[in-house]
């Protein structure tokens, strides 16, 4: 283990050696990784190290995440199930620049791959030198002030528009002016120092010769760069059609929930994908290089992304840029940023409140029929740092109750939090060692206990796994529960009609005290149905519109169970079942529904069943 300093002796070496100023490269690096090394794990672009040196060559996925599995991306039984299949990914060779920037640094630096990819002075050394070579190639001397990099950073950023090279580099420069102290994830104290008087020549972006974004019709807040490349809605093939729906939101229907996935696909090949009317479709896709952003369908329709009506009708759906074999990698800050800027923008613009029963994961988004639970898709998984991306949308996860509450929230120190998982490359292969938000659940306060069962992934009865893509005993950061029972170092909460025990010590927290409101069943009864969707009564249905079947879930809420409450809801269903938009319409009815955290996902329970109280 190098000592606690040897990360920031490395940087001032590297910046030396290239003539680079130390502040832009560790700002540069900040941005990037948070000068984590992740254990020599690639992220979701394949990109290595503090300097995230990009090396996708071998690591492309098989498949784009929504031709994966069962899952019918629009979820709607009123038209044909909407399943795609395998577009097709392109040849290594065929990778942009920005995806092969370990080839560039190895030719510069004279260091090998293999190094680049693994010591950590190694790939802070490769990025200086990438640094140092986009100064010398737009003209610029290597200059001591860190405001003559201002180009060089903003080529750094491998973006190929205008906008988003200088909306990273204004993050750099941001960044340098008001400094940054962290502790690695594996424990390197590194300090940047602040220089709120640096002053970016920002006149040099003039120079790097990149393209002007289409931004008309962009739906994006001013602090990220985005632009327009749309989603068709266009009729094909014996009255099908694609890839979204028309909408008039929020006039029609409510804006209630934002979804996060990640695309398991190249950039190119998300846009390809977007664009193919007999694909589906999502709002945004946000690029992990740099954190741009495209928006391809306007906020008021209905995209085709989650696998449940219900919450697309009701949801704005943002695709982030991953295309890895392995699960077990991580998002660059840039992204993370950009993203959640998005995210406020559109929280503030639709009133959606900033917790993790309306910020959802696609993994979190229940299957709106028993059915459909298997097929639901896992993104983006136990390793996307949900702790890390509330602190961005300014909402961090603290205590809101003391440590005895009835409520918690879950939240594991990410990079110290390193459950096994197994099947990021091979089924039953260990990932490699990781931080994650998720905790393991138990039937028994043990780690030797097994984990509790899911009844809609496992009708047979079969335990749950520790596999990555397996949610059946998974709980996420700032998910909330009520608390079932307490014992020694080990909380149990109500979890899928069971209690599910977790290791809690008091001395490493894995869950903070909250407050809220809880439900249960009404006195009197034994259970009540759990449900997918938020669908209406059937007498609320007019004659000429189908009536959508309840459909619980393959679950029950016992008496004396608790869950915690987000939403009141009036049961609605959007009825759009062709390309003719003349027959759309929004049917509610009077039966009410509570949303609640029942599992890793959400669900739903009529509010005629249930009573609610202050936790």
């Amino acid at each position: 283990m190098p000592s606690a300093g040897a990360l920031q002796r490395d940087f001032a070496a590297a910046a030396a050696a290239y003539g680079v100023p130390q502040s832009v490269l560790l700002a540069v690096s900040y941005l990037q990784s948070r000068w984590d090394g992740h254990g020599g794990a690639p992220s979701v672009t394949g990109g290595y190290g503090p300097m995230h040196l990009t090396d996708a060559r071998t690591a492309l996925a098989s498949a784009p995440h929504h031709s994966h599995g069962a899952e019918d991306a629009r979820g709607d039984t009123s038209r044909a199930v909407k399943r795609v299949a395998d577009a097709g990914l392109p040849e290594p060779s065929a990778l942009p620049p920005r995806l092969r920037t370990l080839e560039r640094a190895a030719e510069l630096s004279g260091l090998s791959p293999e190094r680049l990819r693994t010591d950590r002075a190694a790939n802070i050394r490769g990025g200086a030198a990438l640094l140092a070579a986009a100064q010398r190639e737009l003209g610029h001397p290597a200059s001591g002030d860190p405001g003559d990099w201002y180009g060089a950073v903003a080529r750094y950023s491998g973006a190929d528009d205008t906008a988003t090279a200088t909306t990273y580099a204004d993050d750099v420069y941001d960044i340098i002016r008001s400094g940054e102290r962290r502790t690695t994830d594996d424990g390197q104290s590194v300090t940047l120092a602040p220089d709120p008087d640096v002053t970016p020549e920002t006149a040099q972006a003039a120079g790097l010769g990149l393209r002007t974004a289409a931004t008309g019709g962009t739906e994006c807040p001013r602090t990220v760069a985005c632009e327009w490349i749309p989603a068709p809605y266009e009729e094909f093939g014996e009255g099908d059609y694609g890839n979204h729906d028309k909408a008039d939101r929020p006039a029609s229907a409510s804006v209630d929930h934002i979804v996060v996935h990640d695309t398991e696909a190249t950039w190119d090949v998300t846009l390809k994908l977007v664009q193919d009317p007999a694909y589906v479709s999502w709002h945004y896709s946000l690029r992990s290089s740099d954190g741009h952003i495209a928006q391809h369908v306007p906020l008021k329709d209905v995209g085709w992304h989650a696998g449940n009506w219900y919450v697309n009708a009701k949801s704005v759906g943002l695709e982030h840029e991953g295309f890895l074999v392995s699960p077990d990698a991580w998002y660059t800050e840039a992204m993370y940023r950009t993203s959640a800027r998005l995210v406020r923008y559109l929280a503030k613009r639709y009133d959606v409140p900033l917790d993790r029963q309306h910020i959802l994961g696609h993994d979190n988004v229940p299957g709106p029929t028993g059915a459909a639970v298997r097929g639901m898709h896992t993104d983006p998984g136990p390793y996307w740092d949900w702790a890390h991306y509330f602190e961005l949308l300014g909402r961090p996860f603290t205590p809101t109750a003391g440590p005895w509450a009835d409520v918690v929230t879950i939240r594991p120190r990410y990079t110290a939090h390193r459950p096994l998982y197994t099947g990021c490359a091979k089924p039953g292969e260990a990932c490699a060692p990781h931080g994650s938000g998720a905790v393991r659940l138990h039937t028994e306060p043990s780690e030797n206990a097994p984990l509790v069962k899911d009844a809609g992934l496992r009708p047979g009865g079969e335990d749950s796994t520790v596999d990555v893509n397996d949610t059946g005993a998974r709980a996420s950061t700032g998910q909330s529960y009520a608390v079932a029972g307490r014992r020694g170092a080990w909380t149990a909460i109500w979890y899928l009609g069971q209690k599910a025990w977790f290791h809690n010590p008091v001395a490493r927290p894995t869950a903070v005290g909250a407050r809220g409101w809880v439900l249960t069943p009404k006195p009197g009864r034994a259970d009540v149905p759990v449900y997918g969707r938020a669908y209406p009564e059937a007498s609320a249905y007019p004659a000429d519109v189908p009536v959508q079947a309840l459909s619980p879930l393959p679950y029950r809420l016992g008496a004396g169970q608790r869950y915690v409450v987000g939403d009141r809801v009036p049961g609605e269903y959007y009825f759009a079942p062709a390309f003719d938009t003349s027959g759309h319409r929004v049917v509610r009815g009077e039966e009410a529904y509570y949303q609640i955290q029942f599992g890793h996902r959400v669900a739903f329970v009529k509010a005629s069943d249930v009573t609610v109280t202050r936790a």
